[in-house]
């Protein structure tokens, strides 16, 4: 299964799509520091070449800029499974 990914790093929102034995993973930077609406990620993975699989959120967790290290960074990441778009760009 391929998913997506959306995650704030150093106040920066991205999206990309994990794909498993390639070096080089689609991704797109959003501008603006407020978390990009529900809306605003599904273009951007079309723009990626893939599809939001119907009926599933996205599933968000919390993690460390540097694990292990309680003062370290919130890093906040949100997952979802995707599809490829038929003659996309995947």
């Amino acid at each position: 299964m391929t998913y997506a990914f959306l995650h704030l790093r150093r106040g920066r929102w991205s999206v990309f799509v994990a794909l498993l034995g390639e070096p080089d993973w689609p991704s797109l930077s959003f501008t603006g520091t407020a978390a990009p609406t529900v809306e605003e990620r599904s273009r951007a993975l079309t723009l990626l070449g893939y599809a939001v699989t119907d009926g599933v959120e996205w599933s968000w967790t919390e993690a460390s800029e540097r694990l292990d290290e309680p003062t370290s960074a919130v890093v906040l990441i949100a997952k979802m499974p995707v599809a490829p778009l038929v003659g996309g760009a995947s």
